[in-house]
């Protein structure tokens, strides 16, 4: 069966062809002969840079080292296994620490899964020096969030005060607080949803009780079933725009483990997301050679699949970092348009009526006593329309 779906990736460079092409590598495989051309006219600078922003310094640098060392540059075979060293020793910092949070929680009476971090590596890739990660994504009960923050208070961790609420609307529109470590120089993220709202998704329950046991540790630490990682990892990397090419792989990762496809797509019927799993299927089609077979179908045939799949392109040609401020107003629109393409129609109409629901900014506008709260619902309009011609007024 044919794997094509013609994106159009004329865009590419050399650097980012290459290492494309080093991503796909099998295990023991080498750099056929002829596939030398490979190497001709590679700014080794621009590899280099578009290695760290992809964040798969590390998953490269075991392919790398065993190319021919003629073809590549000794300086920046060097520059990688620094890197792939450094990351290393990093998630082992994060495994330990993992550890520890789950066996603080557990002993607590605290449900925890992993989202994310050393125990992501370790299912995927089976070495955990092989996948990048910054931080530790716990999920836990929304009504476990005040004892989590004591907790982790009493640990030393800080807790970042970013998020602005009324009317309680963090608990639908955000999903997650973010907690640092001064001394261990690490960040949690606490989250009570897998994504942001207004969005059905599995409740915690229906998580917790398809949980698996990672074979990381030797103190139980959980991560989500195959199913529900699956659909995790697609909606977190179709949110960022697949701009890492990380997100990807870890996504072909998974395509190769014997996962229950007809499960799969009915979790994706159920929570309306199909083309999204279509779109994150057809790039790593495309971009990394991931095998589609006939279960997979069902996603990659849909209408909207192949188009939000192209459009993803736009952050990988410009190499877009979401993660950093400013991001440029071109990006954010484009983004903000791309989101909304990802919703289903049931989203969208949420979405929509999402905006009559009272933000921050409007207790900013006209501050009231916190039991008249409830008077912003029908003052919002007007709020917003003052909001508007002031902007327009002032220099």
């Amino acid at each position: 069966m044919s794997n094509d779906f013609s994106l159009n990736v004329g865009f590419m460079s050399n650097e980012l062809k290459l290492l494309l092409e080093i991503l796909k590598l099998q295990e023991g495989k080498s750099i056929r002969a002829n596939r030398n051309e490979w190497f001709i006219d590679i700014d080794w600078n621009q590899f280099l840079e578009l290695a760290m922003h992809h964040r798969v310094y590390s998953f490269i640098y075991p392919k790398v080292k065993k190319i021919d060392g003629e073809l590549i540059p000794s300086y920046v075979i060097q520059t990688l296994s620094r890197t792939f060293k450094k990351n290393t020793f990093q998630m082992l910092h994060l495994s330990a620490e993992m550890e520890r949070v789950s066996k603080l929680f557990t002993e607590n009476e605290i449900c925890t899964l992993f989202l994310k971090g050393p125990i992501l590596a370790h299912n995927l890739y089976g070495d955990i020096s092989l996948r990048t990660s910054c931080d530790l994504d716990i999920l836990i009960p929304i009504y476990e969030l005040e004892k989590a923050e004591k907790l982790l208070l009493e640990q030393g961790y800080v807790k970042d005060d970013y998020i602005q609420t009324i009317l309680n609307d963090w608990k639908w529109r955000h999903h997650h607080i973010t907690f640092f470590h001064p001394q261990k120089q690490i960040k949690l993220e606490i989250h009570w949803r897998l994504n942001p709202g207004p969005g059905k998704e599995p409740s915690f329950e229906e998580l917790w009780e398809r949980k698996r046991t990672s074979a990381l540790t030797s103190y139980p630490v959980y991560l989500l079933g195959s199913e529900d990682l699956f659909l995790f990892l697609v909606s977190h990397g179709a949110r960022h725009g697949w701009s890492r090419l990380r997100w990807l792989v870890d996504i072909n990762q998974m395509v190769k483990q014997e996962l229950n496809w007809k499960e799969v797509n009915k979790l994706f019927k159920k929570y309306q997301c199909g083309h999204v799993g279509g779109q994150a299927l057809i790039l790593a089609t495309e971009l990394l050679d991931t095998k589609i077979i006939e279960e997979m179908k069902v996603l990659t045939g849909q209408r909207q699949s192949r188009q939000l799949a192209e459009d993803a392109l736009f952050y990988i040609k410009q190499m877009i970092n979401l993660h950093t401020d400013p991001v440029p107003d071109e990006v954010a629109t484009y983004h903000s348009r791309h989101l909304f393409s990802l919703m289903s129609n049931r989203q969208k109409f949420l979405f929509i009526m999402s905006y009559l629901y009272p933000y921050p900014i409007d207790a900013k506008t006209l501050p009231l006593p916190k039991y008249l709260h409830f008077l912003y619902f029908p003052l919002r309009p007007i709020l917003c329309t003052w909001r508007k011609a002031r902007k327009h007024v002032l220099p």
